[in-house]
């Protein structure tokens, strides 16, 4: 099958640091290929990939001061795209709806995976409008404020099972936040949890320049208490011993998470998580097996100590079970021929015309 995956520009794929989309991009991309398809990655030119890849900027745009408006290289990319778009059985997008205009026409060779929030009130306005655009949702959850837009199917994210090593033995003696610094995440509260429950935390976050204000007035100030270590962003590579370390991933989010691919990277090291059930937490984390749901910063502190109830070993199991990434190759793949075959009636429809 000859497949066009097409990326956001912001960040590479995979991305150097944080970068949750891009990611995903990129082992699904690995992970089509190691199955004999044939696949082009319309991304960042530093991209880093086993498919054909047509550089849709020089660099990464998050980290090319030159760069002020993102959109003219959208554009350009898309555009190409829309020229070559014969050479190809499906493309699939990852670009919210910026591509809808230029491939409404064609919406039956194409897939969208949403990656983002859609609760945002404008939205509606575009997806009525594009009625036919096939739509993948990451969880159940992050689909139900546009009950009406083209859901195919929901698709959960996947990780490679040898990317984070399971190591049973490992001493944890601390707690973890790991992501990105701002108030939906609220590491406010992991910060709280911590200093109650008397154990370290240890936070390895990325802080943007729109967080910045946020995390200078409301989160350095927190970081004084000795039982608070803040590390800053950290590699894939370091991402496994961080993990492992844990006692436990805090998650104790304030947002409609469309999926928190956080959240299974901490499973397959074998680490249980404690977050709000707020998004797709639910779908997620079993409560009781995977991590446990709290509602409160007196039922995380709670749950610490039941920790002892969980066992890293059937974390990792339901990770493997639930959340490889050749699991959700194949669910694409699935969808892939599904389209394929749309396109086939309707070209025979067409011509019976």
């Amino acid at each position: 099958m000859r497949i066009a995956q097409v990326s956001p520009l912001i960040e590479s794929v995979p991305p150097k640091l944080y970068g949750g989309t891009e990611r995903v991009i990129f082992w699904l991309t690995e992970e089509l290929i190691k199955h004999g398809h044939e696949v082009t990655l319309f991304a960042s030119g530093d991209s880093q990939t086993s498919a054909k890849l047509v550089p849709g900027s020089k660099a990464a745009l998050r980290f090319d001061e030159s760069v002020l408006q993102p959109l003219p290289y959208y554009f350009a990319m898309l555009e190409e795209l829309r020229r070559r778009a014969s050479e190809f059985d499906i493309i699939h997008f990852h670009l919210d709806y910026l591509h809808f205009p230029q491939f409404s026409d064609i919406a039956t060779r194409t897939l969208t995976t949403q990656h983002g929030r859609l609760d945002l009130p404008d939205l509606p306005t575009v997806f009525d409008a594009f009625p036919q655009m096939p739509q993948v949702s990451i969880s159940n959850h992050q689909r139900q404020p546009l009950p009406s837009a083209n859901w195919l199917a929901t698709i959960y994210h996947g990780l490679p099972t040898g990317l984070h090593r399971f190591h049973p033995d490992s001493k944890r003696d601390y707690l973890a936040f790991l992501g990105r610094i701002c108030h939906d995440k609220r590491p406010d509260r992991a910060i709280e949890i911590a200093k109650r429950a008397g154990i370290p935390l240890k936070i390895a976050a990325k802080v943007d320049k729109a967080d910045r204000d946020y995390f200078e007035a409301k989160i350095r100030p927190l970081l004084d208490d000795p039982l608070v270590e803040f590390i800053g962003e950290i590699n894939e590579t370091e991402k496994t011993a961080f993990l492992s370390g844990a006692k436990a991933l805090l998650f104790p989010i304030d947002w409609p998470e469309p999926f928190g691919l956080v959240m299974i990277e901490a499973m397959a090291c074998g680490t249980p998580v404690i977050a709000w059930p707020c998004g797709s937490v639910p779908e997620i984390i079993e409560d009781g097996l995977t991590g446990f749901h709290v509602r409160s910063i007196e039922e995380a502190v709670a749950a610490l100590d039941r920790l002892d109830n969980l066992d890293a070993t059937a974390i990792r199991d339901r990770f493997e079970e639930r959340f490889s990434a050749e699991r959700m190759a194949a669910d694409y793949l699935d969808l892939y021929n599904q389209l394929i075959g749309l396109e086939s009636l309707t070209g025979r429809l067409v011509a019976a015309e």
